[in-house]
């Protein structure tokens, strides 16, 4: 009795790493800057960002309790990492540290429908898309895990010079303006 030979693909080889120097150091897909947000709730967060932004998911890392450790979604052409709140590491949201000095700023096609998107998914309004005076159409909105995120759809080229002249006084935001 002879047995029938069958055809058997090749065993793939373990890929090595590439040798000290040779990795690219910014990965293909990553720009130079990417903001890393701490959320409480980062899993719940990548589900509003997928209603409000329109961003997909490319990565979950969970731990062996459930928290979430690390996770990026892509919001039009840059990613955003993610990660719970971690106090024993000194990692907290803005709602824990009661505020951000960050607003993550977001040039899309239509801010008037991607802020009514945002607030549709459960963000908040806090400045109303408007005409600025730098040739965008800008807004604000602050989403469930309390960061700040500008909308702005780029309407008017302008120079330095004309969005100088255009820019308003303003004495009140700590420019040097009328006094009085």
């Amino acid at each position: 009795m002879t047995k029938e030979k069958t055809k058997q693909e090749p065993k793939k080889q373990a890929q090595k790493p590439a040798p000290q120097g040779k990795a690219k150091p910014i990965p293909d897909g990553m720009h130079t800057v990417t903001p890393h947000l701490v959320c409480a709730g980062a899993a719940k967060a990548i589900e509003f960002y997928k209603k409000a932004f329109g961003a997909t998911e490319l990565m979950r890392l969970e731990g062996p309790d459930g928290s979430f450790w690390h996770g990026a979604i892509r919001i039009g052409d840059s990613t955003v990492m993610l990660a719970d709140e971690f106090p024993s590491w000194k990692s907290f949201g803005p709602k824990a540290l009661k505020g951000t000095p960050v607003t993550i700023h977001l040039y899309v096609d239509d801010a008037d429908a991607w802020a009514q998107r945002a607030v549709a998914a459960g963000a908040k309004i806090v400045m109303p898309v408007d005409d600025a005076f730098w040739g965008d159409r800008y807004g604000q909105i602050e989403d469930p895990f309390g960061h700040k995120w500008s909308l702005a759809t780029h309407v008017r080229d302008m120079t330095a010079e004309e969005i100088k002249a255009a820019m308003p006084k303003m004495s009140d935001c700590g420019g040097e303006g009328e006094k009085g």
